[in-house]
């Protein structure tokens, strides 16, 4: 008997769903009967990914993950508009690259604003809710430089807010287990996404030669364990970090 993703029935949010590994997300909810709501800052490219889909397969809202008030508030009208949201994935980020000590003030707080209180915002609307249904998924994607400290993309910034995600995940599986609410953390390495798209060839060769199956992932490879710990083929999985990576860690 074959083993098939199913999110019918279920309202799924994606945070930076409009591209990359998101936008690979959003296709495979959808794909498996599921109903996305794709929360982006480019709501042009979100609106194009939904007419992709089908419009009555997703909805979108535009959010600026900086901005912690206003996701409370947005997602507030998410959860008055579309009711019950059986998962919420946290994968909207920005990567910092410089070394430590040319990190200013400002980009290191727009790194943690976005990476680390987005989500932590984010879960702080939607968690009560799941808590309240007796249901809920949340998967939350880190990296594999907030376990390894960073040193293939990201540098300190990056990684601190990263290993931030992989805490914050643990302490909400913890909390939000006898509530039916699962909380998992993913950590990719290098993915082929606008993100990464620009970095050069020699900074490319470098971290690709790290990386023990010798390539990047493409989004679908990431996409495919967060949806994996999304559904209920994941139903006895909650507080784990899952490595993405190629071969990185290896832990």
């Amino acid at each position: 008997m074959g083993i098939n993703m199913d999110f019918a029935g279920k309202k799924v949010i994606v945070t930076g769903g409009a591209s990359g590994i998101g936008k690979a997300i959003v296709e495979g909810v959808v794909s498996a009967g599921g109903y996305a709501v794709i929360v982006d800052l480019n709501e042009e490219a979100a609106e194009a990914v939904r007419s992709e889909l089908g419009k009555d397969n997703a909805a979108v809202y535009k959010v600026d993950l900086s901005d912690a008030e206003e996701i409370r508030t947005v997602f507030n009208c998410i959860l008055e508009e579309q009711g019950q949201i059986h998962v919420l994935i946290n994968n909207a980020g920005i990567v910092s690259t410089v070394p430590f000590e040319e990190v200013s003030q400002k980009e290191w707080d727009r790194t943690v604003a976005i990476n680390l209180t987005g989500v932590y915002a984010a879960m702080s609307v939607i968690y009560p809710a799941m808590k309240e249904a007796g249901y809920g998924r949340i998967v939350n994607t880190a990296s594999v430089a907030g376990k390894i400290g960073g040193g293939l993309l990201g540098t300190s910034a990056y990684a601190a807010t990263k290993s931030g995600v992989i805490g914050l995940s643990k302490a909400i599986a913890k909390e939000g287990a006898k509530y039916g609410v699962a909380c998992n953390a993913v950590c990719p390495s290098l993915t082929k996404t606008p993100m990464t798209a620009n970095m050069g060839e020699e900074k490319y060769n470098r971290i690709v030669a790290g990386i023990p199956l010798g390539r990047p992932a493409d989004p679908k490879e990431i996409a495919n364990v967060i949806l994996f710990y999304a559904s209920d083929l994941a139903s006895f999985v909650t507080g784990e970090v899952a490595d993405v990576d190629g071969g990185i860690t290896m832990d």
